[in-house]
């Protein structure tokens, strides 16, 4: 059974890495590429990137850091002091407003996948409902204390759905904004430590965290429409190896990886 899993593992690499070099062949000579990633493609990332360096001989240097937020880490705040890099992969919105500031070229954004915003509570805890509107309302109204994100799901459920619900005040007292990486952790870490009854936080960085079960994604109704999107930064030193990185996280053989995050590849992609 290893045996065969290793054999497995070791000819999708190997397809990754025959895509990446037909993807990057055409692009500038070796380089140095920087690249600032928010937490919710990082999985995705850190496992194609190996196939992405052999193939074209470029080195990535990753910066890791929130998509938005008050964090000193985060990558707006980042790219407004002057680090370095050539592409970005973080929440669409967030890409947005870099490219309205100039931060970004808003002609090179590309979307990588979509994104879902999910719940946990601790292993072993009983699962509560939130398979509709109303009852969710129910489940944050008596959970004992709720955790978000410090950037694009935990902004979106402080500002907007808390208030759309009606229950921004009762949820005041209760709910706690949780600092992510580098130098945080994950909203499931906090509640599989049993300091958040339930927390929130897109899909792809709730599921792999242990001590926590999986209960669901938010109603339809109320789910926001979030895409993990890479974008050329205004200053890249190598925006070509840039795009050749970006053409390698859409092509078809990312899609197996993009799924196994939590993540939903884009049709087409």
């Amino acid at each position: 059974m290893q045996a065969r899993k290793a054999r497995s593992i070791a000819l999708r690499l190997s397809r990754l890495t025959a895509a990446a070099a037909l993807l990057i062949a055409g692009a500038a000579a070796a380089a140095e590429v920087h690249v600032m990633i928010s937490a919710g493609f990082f999985n995705v990332y850190s496992e194609l990137a190996p196939a992405f360096e052999r193939a074209s001989g470029h080195h990535l240097v990753t910066t890791r850091g929130p998509s938005m937020g008050d964090s000193p880490e985060a990558i707006p705040t980042r790219l407004m002091r002057g680090e370095t890099a050539d592409v970005v992969i973080m929440d669409g919105g967030a890409a947005d407003e870099l490219g309205k500031q100039g931060l970004v070229r808003e002609d090179s954004k590309v979307n990588l996948a979509r994104s879902m915003i999910g719940m946990v509570v601790r292993a072993g805890a009983q699962k509560p409902d939130i398979g509709s509107v109303a009852a969710l309302r129910s489940t944050l109204l008596a959970a004992k204390s709720v955790a978000y994100s410090d950037s694009g799901s935990g902004t979106y459920l402080s500002t907007t759905m808390f208030a759309k619900l009606g229950i921004a005040e009762q949820l005041a007292g209760k709910s706690r904004k949780v600092r992510g990486p580098p130098s945080g952790e994950p909203v499931a870490a906090v509640v599989a430590r049993g300091e958040s009854e339930i927390g929130f936080q897109q899909v792809s960085e709730l599921i792999h965290v242990p001590g926590v079960s999986f209960v669901g994604t938010l109603p339809a109704e109320l789910q926001p429409v979030i895409f993990f999107t890479g974008a050329i930064t205004s200053s890249a030193r190598q925006p070509e190896a840039a795009r050749a990185l970006i053409r390698f996280l859409t092509s078809p053989e990312a899609a197996p990886v993009i799924l196994k995050a939590g993540l939903t590849p884009l049709p087409g992609k």
